[in-house]
């Protein structure tokens, strides 16, 4: 999955709000919470490394593939970072990403789960 892709599919997630940040990261955020980032193309590289909040059992699953690790300062919150264009098909990672949103949507507060209309 390239950037464009990353942030088409995020932008289609409630309430998610985008802001560029931390060296050109493109950061999504629920609540101002983050549930996602994807940086800018290494050079040389070309591909983008995307991580995502997971569940503690996605989390444990996925740190285990290849091409995949403990996302860097993020780990010890169970997120994790693709590290190769190959580590994930693009369905698995929207499903992921689409995860991970609900993931921080619901550790919100419950005022804000509520003026976002999450709760009734």
């Amino acid at each position: 999955m390239n950037r464009t892709a990353f942030d088409a599919h995020c932008a289609t997630l409630r309430h998610a709000t985008n802001v560029v940040q931390w060296g050109g990261c493109s950061v999504w955020k629920i609540g101002g919470k983050i549930f996602a980032l994807c940086s800018p193309e290494a050079k040389g590289e070309g591909f983008v490394r995307i991580s995502f909040k997971c569940s503690d059992m996605a989390y444990e699953i996925l740190s285990d593939e290849p091409g995949i690790i403990p996302a860097p300062h993020l780990a010890r919150a169970k997120w994790v970072q693709l590290q190769a264009p190959d580590a994930m098909d693009d369905d698995a990672i929207r499903q992921h990403l689409d995860a991970a949103h609900a993931i921080i949507a619901s550790r919100l507060t419950r005022k804000l789960r509520t003026e976002l209309g999450f709760l009734s």
